[in-house]
């Protein structure tokens, strides 16, 4: 896929996890702007010395102020992920977010929504690899019990976007997004690095599809070129299938600490993802989970002598 270059991009969520480094990327090519309620000021200058252009925007109550109207891309990233049970909260932000700023910047050629794998319900097998196509339901996040069904009521808003502003997007599922920006294997790492034990679900085994920073910015613009009416709809994960427990351990080798694990209700939530429309759409993954890990470590931790 040839890399986006030329664009006029709108970006929300600029400073988050997975959004900072694949807009930093683009900012190399493109006029990328972003928009974040940047209560921390830091995160601003961060996005902004990326030569990423800042302007502080909530999606819950947006004034749009001074954003010009010739963007080209949209690619809406921003998600409210928070503890409690305000879920007018969470649907304010997440989905009725997701069509102000859709309605807002209808004339661009594209737009992509990022969700997530969460929005699925639970399956029986969990080493069955979910298709597009399977029951939604919502997975339960402890650490997040409003995010999950705040993300199904998002596609519903951006589908009828779509049809509704004749806007072409694609609405990607994503999975563990990982790499030197964090994600969920930097968590697990920091969790070995402490000595904190690991919590898995007694009944069945956590299994993800972790897909590094540097493919997602690869899959961009096949997933951009993809957008239709009505919505795209795609798994975003990588295409390697993983259990939690392998992938601990694996960090654990690597940092010289044995990881540690234990059965919970609480437990992590994960899913294995099946890739066959996305690598359709946007090509396969080329950094293998290993060689991601030992990045991610290196740059997170470069005190850390790797074997």
């Amino acid at each position: 896929m040839a890399d986006l270059a030329g664009e006029k991009i709108l970006v929300t969520g600029p400073a988050g996890q997975i959004a900072f480094p694949l807009a930093e990327r683009l900012a190399r090519d493109n006029d990328v702007w972003g928009i974040a309620r940047f209560s921390d000021a830091s995160s601003r200058e961060r996005c902004e010395k990326a030569g990423i252009t800042t302007r502080a925007v909530d999606l819950a109550d947006p004034n749009w102020g001074d954003l010009p109207d010739d963007f080209t891309i949209l690619l809406h990233l921003a998600a409210v992920i928070v503890p409690g049970l305000d879920f007018d909260a969470s649907i304010r932000v997440n989905a009725e977010g997701t069509g102000r700023v859709m309605s807002r910047f209808r004339n661009v050629r594209a737009s992509l929504v990022m969700s997530t794998c969460g929005v699925y319900a639970s399956p029986e097998d969990s080493h069955r690899a979910m298709l597009e196509s399977d029951p939604l339901g919502g997975s339960p996040q402890p650490y997040a019990p409003t995010y999950c069904v705040s993300k199904i009521a998002q596609e519903a808003v951006a589908r009828f976007a779509a049809e509704d502003l004749e806007m072409p997007t694609t609405i990607a599922r994503m999975n563990a997004a990982y790499g030197d920006n964090g994600g969920f294997p930097a968590m697990l790492l920091e969790m070995v690095l402490s000595g904190t034990t690991i919590p898995v679900l007694p009944d069945r085994d956590p299994i993800c599809c972790p897909i590094h920073e540097d493919d997602i910015y690869a899959q961009t613009a096949g997933l951009i070129e993809a957008a239709g009416v009505p919505a795209t709809i795609t798994n975003w994960g990588g295409d390697e299938p993983l259990d939690v427990r392998e992938i601990a351990t694996t960090i654990g080798e690597l940092i010289g600490r044995e990881a540690e694990f234990v059965t919970s209700d609480d437990g992590i939530h994960q899913y294995a993802l099946d890739s066959t429309r996305r690598t359709q759409l946007a090509g396969p993954c080329s950094v293998p989970w290993r060689d991601g890990i030992r990045r991610m470590i290196a740059s997170r931790h470069p005190e850390i002598r790797l074997p």
